[in-house]
């Protein structure tokens, strides 16, 4: 393939990319001003200036529209970076800086999030009252951590099912979005960064505790 075909390959894959980001933001919008059954797909076309049929080659349903795709919030850059700085370790050893990399990460995506916080604020509270949009949160939740599963396998030179790779994703996750919830929750006033730390460094202290394997109980083997 000649690098005028890769070229316009990038260009074909950032306009679908920018199409889909669109179409995202204005479902979100809409949703978070009107509740998930108060605008139509024909809304969310006209006002990304895209027909009925587009907005189906993107999204199967307005609910996967709101969630948006699973790579349109992370930037490229952003990853990359990520992944080379765990170069130092030979393939197969956990490097030392991934705990303190994956950090400086989740505070990196953080500052890269689309929506603004008016909005993801209104979002938050549409999805506590729609139950159908809370199942699908957590079916996306799983797509992404699996991609993000796969990030860090490919900076470690480990399989994606290594156990410090998934404890490292469910863990970071969980903080992450116990961070997010409290501060978009109604009268915080506290940054993203200083929650997120804090909760790491809870986490930190739990873990830094003497630990012993309980021994089985008896008549268990």
């Amino acid at each position: 393939m000649n690098e005028s075909a890769v070229m316009e390959g990038g260009l074909r894959e950032r306009k679908r990319a920018a199409t889909r980001a669109a179409i995202t933001a204005v479902a979100r919008k809409l949703t978070a001003e009107r509740g998930l059954h108060g605008y139509t797909v024909e809304e969310v076309c006209e006002q990304t200036d895209i027909s009925r049929r587009t907005f189906f080659n993107y999204f199967p349903t307005k609910e996967d529209a709101i969630l948006g795709h699973v790579d349109d919030e992370i930037p490229h850059d952003v990853i990359e970076a990520f992944v080379a700085r765990g170069g130092s370790s030979a393939p197969g050893d956990i490097s030392p800086t991934l705990f303190q990399d994956l950090v400086a990460l989740s505070l990196d995506l953080s500052e890269n999030m689309a929506a603004s916080e008016e909005e993801t604020r209104q979002l938050i509270g549409v999805i506590k009252k729609e139950p159908q949009l809370m199942l699908r949160i957590i079916g996306a939740t799983e797509e992404r951590e699996a991609e993000f599963a796969r990030v860090l396998s490919l900076r470690e030179g480990v399989a994606p099912e290594h156990p410090v790779v998934q404890m490292a994703v469910v863990l970071l996750g969980n903080i992450a979005r116990k961070s997010s919830w409290t501060y978009f929750s109604e009268g915080n006033t506290r940054p993203y960064r200083e929650l997120l730390l804090e909760n790491i460094s809870a986490a930190r202290q739990l873990f830094s505790q003497n630990f012993e394997e309980p021994l089985p109980a008896e008549g268990h083997s």
